[in-house]
């Protein structure tokens, strides 16, 4: 006789921010789940809160200093309706590619307050940033040859910052984007060099502003934030005495983390809020034209989004629950554990039961329909007993899901999206 299987993690998740209605009814935007399904008219789906991104934007807004620029991440969530209803909350975009520029422009985005930044741009994509009037993270000194012949072919300044790769990291960042050899940005010790040649191509059209520093993403650490927060502003104001042109714009980056994982809990901004007033201040006499920017993607929308799928078939294989879904990681690879976890983990997840009334919970793993073991969305936790036809819930989900899975894998459908 099989020994009975019981949850793999004991540490809870912390509360996930959709409710529930009077009778146990899961809400996005107000609407029950199972209504939003069949508005939907199919599983797999993702679903966007608004009042979730609104509020999140608003208490950011509430918590740090007056007068520090907020800036989206649109690769976070590049959906063309998500990426408008942000637009009229923040201050400015950031863009990483041609293609999430001109999804910034048709959302109503102020070109002066878009940034591109990213390693390999075309000399296409400059000319139609240059084209654009979006302010361009330079990345390597060869994108500044490129940028100066496209505002003399167009007789449009070429408006440029440069990306500086730090000589530290962001301490326990999820991605760790700076410190030692790095494909992103110019080497703080090179940038001197850059900088003077930005000030030989000032006639050619580049129009100097300031610097962009991104040294990680997802950190739950307050303090390793305003350590990297500090060392980037006096790193760019070394770096700003040799520069063809006074600060406006520096972007002090964000790494500003959700909770996924069990154990984990949301970030504190109280000390985050005092460090940024300190830099605030001391930029009023260091760098008086700046505007102080902080880029987030992930923590603006990563907690306002749920994926849905319906259980196709319940399986029990020697003693263990699975419940085998319509939709997995060619949707979801982050949750999948697939996209930069070193040791698997649960995404807060959930079966939501349809047309009964479930009490009893069981441990369960929820998979998908790919031919591979790697397509598991929820690895042995206690939820409502699920079965056919049910639907299940992935929270977490507003960041890093659709647009950064492999949707055409096996070739199952694809995911729809709402936001509601």
């Amino acid at each position: 006789m099989s020994e009975p299987i019981v949850p793999k993690r004991t540490l809870e998740h912390a509360p996930v921010l959709f409710p529930r209605d009077a009778n146990g009814e899961l809400l996005v935007g107000g609407q029950r789940l199972s209504v939003l399904a069949e508005r939907v008219g199919q599983t797999p789906f993702y679903a966007y809160d608004r009042g979730l991104l609104t509020a999140r934007v608003a208490e950011l807004r509430a918590a740090l200093p007056q007068g520090i620029e907020l800036h989206y991440a649109m690769k976070a969530n590049p959906m063309p309706a998500l990426v408008q209803w942000m637009a009229g909350l923040v201050d400015g975009i950031d863009v990483a590619s041609a293609g999430e520029l001109q999804v910034a422009l048709n959302a109503g985005a102020d070109p002066h307050e878009i940034s591109f930044a990213g390693p390999g741009k075309r000399d296409i994509e400059l000319g139609q940033a240059v084209a654009a009037g979006v302010l361009v993270n330079v990345e390597t000194a060869r994108e500044l040859k490129v940028l100066a012949a496209a505002s003399q072919r167009l007789g449009l300044p070429a408006r440029v910052a440069l990306r500086v790769n730090p000589d530290f990291e962001l301490k326990g960042s999820g991605m760790r984007m700076s410190g030692g050899p790095k494909q992103f940005g110019i080497d703080a010790e090179a940038v001197p060099e850059v900088l003077t040649q930005v000030g030989a191509l000032a006639g050619d059209g580049l129009a100097f502003e300031g610097f962009h520093l991104f040294a990680g993403s997802q950190n739950l650490k307050a303090e390793a934030i305003c350590e990297a927060q500090q060392k980037s502003y006096e790193l760019a104001l070394r770096l700003a005495d040799s520069a063809p042109a006074p600060v406006k714009f520096l972007n002090l980056g964000g790494g500003f983390g959700i909770p996924y994982f069990p154990g984990e809990t949301r970030l504190n901004l109280a000390s985050i809020s005092d460090n940024l007033a300190a830099l605030q201040q001391r930029a009023r006499a260091d760098l008086a034209q700046a505007k102080l920017v902080i880029e987030l993607g992930r923590y603006f929308v990563g907690e306002a989004g749920v994926y849905v799928s319906r259980v196709v078939d319940r399986k029990i294989s020697r003693g263990q629950v699975f419940l085998v879904a319509d939709g997995g990681l060619h949707h979801h690879l982050s949750a999948s554990g697939n996209f930069g976890q070193v040791v698997r983990k649960n995404y807060p997840a959930s079966v939501e039961p349809q047309g009964r009334n479930e009490t009893a919970t069981e441990p369960a793993s929820i998979v998908g329909p790919l031919c591979t073991p790697l397509d598991l969305l929820a690895d042995r936790m206690e939820m409502a007993r699920g079965d056919v036809g049910d639907l299940t819930v992935v929270y977490q989900s507003g960041a890093y899901g659709r647009s950064a899975s492999p949707e055409g894998f096996l070739g199952h459908p694809s995911a729809a999206e709402v936001i509601v």
